[in-house]
């Protein structure tokens, strides 16, 4: 091989490894609950890791003509769910996005959501720096009923 190949080659590889170090976002035990007729809207719910820190500030589905992050919480004696503009991601800390706290809202579906089926997620985490990651999953749907498990998790690229 000639040098300008190698030098080539070479270059690439740094490129692919910088591009790989800032994945630094994973997610886990992603799932999103099943819908019926004629519901238009349903949680996904996951556990995202930021190895660096940063937050969630977008979220987006093809199925979906809106998807937003939410929190559910108390005040005084009424639940209250509304849409943030960012959740926060602390360095190396599992964040867990559940029924009755924070999830992403996925309304105005274009369609019903099966189990079994998968949903494309799209999430947009802000590092500590300011740059973007994206993260583009495939998220299984799970029966309205089906209770939260553990371990069908998705990890983001």
């Amino acid at each position: 091989m000639s040098r300008n190949i190698l030098r080539g080659l070479a270059a690439l590889a740094l490129l692919a490894g910088s591009a790989a170090a800032f994945a630094q976002t994973t997610v886990k035990d992603a799932w999103v609950r099943g819908t019926v007729e004629p519901q238009r809207a349903t949680g996904a719910f996951m556990q995202i890791t930021s190895a660096q820190g940063g937050k969630l500030v977008g979220v987006r589905s093809p199925l979906a003509g809106v998807a937003e992050v939410h929190e559910m919480a108390m005040e005084g004696n009424v639940m209250k769910m509304r849409a943030v503009a960012a959740l926060e991601l602390p360095a190396g800390r599992a964040v867990e996005l559940k029924p009755g706290g924070y999830h992403v809202m996925l309304m105005d579906l274009k369609q019903t959501l099966k189990a079994g089926e998968a949903v494309p997620l799209t999430l947009s985490i802000e590092g500590r720096d300011g740059k973007r990651e994206t993260l583009e999953l495939q998220v299984p749907v799970r029966a309205a009923g089906a209770p939260a498990a553990h371990g069908s998790g998705h990890k983001g690229h």
